[in-house]
């Protein structure tokens, strides 16, 4: 499976539609009717029950990082995601960072490499209405410092802030994806160790729109890597997940970070843990920014079930596969529910 190196039609920013006064929404946004947000999928306003994670429990007591720790797990087995607090970031450090990023948007999107409104390349794919904003932190060989030349601060904020999820994710995998059978920091060595993962950050922004009934700001996917670490808008909802049946709808707490497992986790732990399907639905009356840090494995990484987990009972799921091959299923297609992980399975 070869990745295109060109676009097999124009991107138009989704903003530059939203800014043009358009009353409908061109058909190359409109979803088929199975995917469109119908209020008979969605609930809006109950509480979806994500797990809260106080992380701050792993540094107490034995007996509150135990709790912790079961707590995690339970929530990665359930939900595939849960908020976090007590993460030790900064919050007037990610308030300068959703305040950059406000600025970087009001700007003009084409002065900013990375800009683009459309994730996989067939040609014809229905688009989804939203803008994002690429930026690689690691390796470092991939960096490019010179993406916001306008906007030298939020790099420096964005780094900040990464280096905080960072020492998140390193407490999340030193231990607290523990289980029976695992030793601990397993999960972590299987990715190569925090040295051996690829970081990158994607700023999305969902325009208004003028018909949200017709249309998604991200399709439902799980997500190819290791982790994501999101800070949603807290101001404006959006972000559904899809558990028992039915879309919920996010509601974020202040001050917390949302972590979605992601479906290398699912196949390292023989689907012990879930990556989870989600979405993202618009707004008629508010723009919305959220920040998306991934942690992927090394492209070159040959991940499969880990042997502690495999047994007569409870063979193998998920065949071999290098990163690379895998994440370019959704770099090619697009975001589509969990179908790669779904054709991934051991006959």
């Amino acid at each position: 499976m070869e990745i295109p190196s060109y676009w097999p039609e124009p991107v138009i920013p989704v903003q530059f539609l939203a800014e043009s006064g358009i009353t409908s929404i061109p058909e190359t946004y409109v979803k088929p009717p199975s995917e469109r947000p119908s209020s008979d999928s969605v609930d809006y306003e109950r509480d979806t029950g994500i797990p809260l994670v106080d992380l701050g429990g792993l540094e107490r007591s034995p007996t509150e990082r135990d709790a912790t720790i079961r707590q995690i797990a339970d929530a990665c087995k359930d939900w595939g995601f849960f908020q976090v607090s007590n993460h030790g970031v900064d919050p007037y450090l990610v308030k300068r960072m959703r305040d950059a990023a406000k600025q970087a948007y009001a700007n003009t999107p084409e002065t900013y490499e990375g800009y683009g409104s459309r994730l996989g390349v067939e040609k014809g794919a229905i688009l989804d209405w939203g803008d994002y904003f690429f930026l690689i932190f690691k390796p470092d060989s991939l960096k490019n410092r010179e993406k916001w030349p306008a906007l030298p601060h939020t790099c420096k904020n964005d780094r900040t802030v990464r280096t905080g999820t960072d020492e998140a994710v390193r407490t999340l995998n030193g231990g607290t994806f523990d289980e029976p059978g695992l030793e601990t920091r397993r999960l972590q060595e299987a990715f190569g160790g925090m040295d051996g993962v690829s970081v990158n950050l994607r700023v999305n922004f969902y325009p208004r729109c003028p018909h949200p009934d017709l249309t998604l700001g991200l399709s439902a996917h799980s997500d190819p890597g290791i982790l994501t670490i999101l800070l949603p808008d807290e101001r404006v909802k959006g972000l559904q997940i899809y558990k028992d049946g039915a879309w919920v709808t996010v509601h974020p707490v202040p001050d917390t970070f949302i972590i979605n497992i992601a479906d290398q986790i699912q196949i390292l732990t023989n689907g012990l843990y879930k990556s989870s399907v989600h979405r993202v639905v618009v707004n008629p009356a508010e723009e919305r920014i959220s920040f998306a840090f991934f942690y992927n494995p090394r492209i070159d990484l040959i991940l499969s079930p880990l042997p502690e987990l495999v047994t007569a009972e409870q063979p193998p799921l998920y065949e071999a596969m290098a990163y690379d091959e895998y994440r370019k299923y959704i770099r090619i297609k697009g975001p589509r529910g969990k179908s790669q992980l779904e054709s991934m399975k051991a006959l």
